[in-house]
Formats: C-alpha cells, structure tokens, sequence
C-alpha cells in the first residue's frame, strides 16, 4: 500500500493498541510519536525498539519515537490516536491539554469503556476535556497481537465528522487491515464496551467448563443486550449486526488474548476477582465499564441480566455458579418482544 499522505501523528497510551496504531502509521511513512507518562517506561521503549511488556515482538518502525513530552506528541500533529483505558482519559487528557492547549488534529479514539463517574462514551469524554475538539471513535474485532503479526482484520471508524473518519480511514488502512467508515458513534462505542462485560461472563463460562451451548447462548442473548442498550440511547440498531457489534463479541469472547475473557475464566476457576485484578499484566477494562452499563440500564430502563449477574460476582461477592442459577431460573419469557 503506499505511503499515507499524512506527515506527523501522535498516538496517546504505550499499551497495546497504542504500540499498534503507532507502528501502522509509521509503517506507512508518517512520522509518528508515541507519548507515555513514565519516562522510565519511555527511556525502556526507546531502547529496546518494541513493547515487550505489550507487543512482544513487533519491532518500531524507523519512523516511531517515543516521548514523556506531550508537547512533542501534540504538537504540529495532523492526527492523534487516544489509546488510554477508559477511566484514565479524563486525567491523561487533562495532563496534555495544560502542556498543548491549542492543537487543530482530529482525535481518533481506540478506548472501549464507559467512564464510571459521569457514564459519558470516551468521545464525549474527549470533547469535553479538549473543549470541542473533531473526535472519531475506532472499533471492531481488532487483537492488537494478531494485527501486529500481520493476520487480516477488520474494524470500523465512526464519526459525525466524515472527513476525519475518512481520514483515520486511509491513515490505518494497511493490506491486512480492512477499515470501514460508519456514522453511528453511539453504537460503535457502545459494542466495543459493553462486549468487555460479555466477554467476562464468556470467560466465566469457559472457566467452569460450562460447554459449547451456554457459551453460544450466553453470547447470544449478551448481544441481545447489547442491542437492546443501544438502541434505548439511539444507536443504529444494525451497527449491532456489524464490526462493531457481533464482530468484537465473538473475538473478545473467543480468544484467549482478550484480557476480559481471561479475567472471567480466571474467575470461573475460583480465583477472587481482587487477585485477577492484582495479577493481571494491563487494565481488564470490563471490570469498571460493568458498572457504568448497569447504571445505564437502570437509567434507560433497559433489562440487562447477564450484566447484572457479571455486577454481582464481581462486586457483591456471589459465587459464579449462584449467579449462573439466578439467569436459568429467571421467569420465562419469548426471545424476541
């Protein structure tokens, strides 16, 4: 593919999918910065040329530096990449914006969550903080590994800004990466959060060893939710039948590179959550936006039983099989109303 007509980028959040829309930009000849808060995480990057912790083995492009400066980031950026975890957004953003208040780049935003506070998308949380800044948000079944490996995959970028969706569209695009355009931000971001959840009950499922027929129902029915949410918020409900929506359920709850299957299986096996969370190598970003979901759903009126039995083993402490027995012996019902 040739080169993007991009010439400078900065990408927010040394983690996985940070590392990896880096590398993609770079790849493609902009000149790309990577910022990160700990300069001594920095200075490890800088000299080992790869994310070892995150993305073992995927070398940095020549084009790819890395920075604790986030003036050097924002600065003279035609496009950001925001790949924080959802509940540290608002204070990395805020942290950017009193070093390089004035910037002109759209942001395009790859975080998957709800922020626990304010129950705000990480766009909304973005334009709040950048005071209006163009946002677009990027989803879809996109293991940061696998892309990095140079595996196919497909994801979808949403914006009401068609020319920044456009943009990110043809900046990440690679021979192996398929980026679609889409105009429901709503839904796109709703499915990339609330998968996280389902993933966890997944996770859970495959950790007891539950078999083939629940794990199928149980994500099933979670996009049912899924849906459900989204359309009480005014998602587009075919975004749910798309990249965004059933294509990120089945990796997230399929792969045992999804930190949030991972987590659940864990759990599953009896491990507490307290420890799952201590030993986890990243932020398992389900874990929080479980809460978030549940507060919306109660706000939009909206039925969500799976999310509620992932809320009671997580943080009230009921045993997984329990809340397994609370979902089967609910009062039945029809599958479609």
């Amino acid at each position: 593919m040739n080169q993007s007509a991009l010439h400078r980028a900065g990408v927010i959040g040394t983690g996985a999918m940070g590392t990896l829309c880096a590398r993609l930009l770079a790849e493609r000849g902009v000149r790309t910065v990577l910022y990160g808060r700990s300069p001594a995480r920095v200075g490890e990057l800088n000299t080992d040329r790869e994310n070892r912790r995150y993305l073992p083995g995927a070398a940095f492009p020549d084009g790819l530096t890395v920075t604790s400066d986030p003036g050097e980031c924002l600065r003279d950026a035609e496009l950001i990449v925001s790949a924080v975890p959802c509940q540290y957004t608002r204070s990395v953003w805020r942290t950017l914006m009193d070093a390089c208040p004035t910037f002109a780049a759209p942001v395009v935003s790859v975080t998957k969550g709800i922020e626990v506070d304010t129950l705000l998308r990480p766009t909304e949380i973005l334009a709040d903080v950048t005071a209006g800044a163009t946002v677009v948000a990027l989803s879809g079944p996109c293991l940061a590994g696998e892309v990095a490996a140079g595996l196919p995959a497909a994801v979808v970028v949403a914006g009401t800004d068609a020319d920044a969706a456009r943009l990110v569209q043809e900046a990440l695009s690679t021979p192996t990466l398929r980026v679609y355009t889409h105009h429901d931000v709503i839904g796109v971001e709703l499915g990339g959060a609330v998968k996280n959840v389902i993933a966890i009950a997944a996770g859970v499922c495959d950790g007891m060893k539950l078999g083939n027929n629940a794990k199928a129902s149980l994500m099933t029915r979670g996009l049912a939710e899924i849906a459900a949410l989204g359309q009480a918020m005014g998602a587009v409900p075919a975004t749910f039948r798309g990249l965004a929506g059933i294509g990120d359920l089945i990796t997230t709850c399929s792969s045992g590179l999804s930190r949030n299957h991972t987590a659940g299986e864990k759990i599953g096996r009896g491990m507490p959550v307290a420890e799952v969370v201590a030993t986890s190598a990243g932020v398992i970003e389900g874990i929080e936006t479980t809460r978030s979901v549940l507060q919306l759903a109660e706000r939009h009126a909206v039925e969500m039983p799976i999310t509620r039995a992932v809320h009671a083993v997580l943080f009230d402490h009921v045993a997984p099989r329990d809340a397994i027995t609370d979902l089967m012996t609910r009062r039945l019902g029809a599958e479609f109303r």
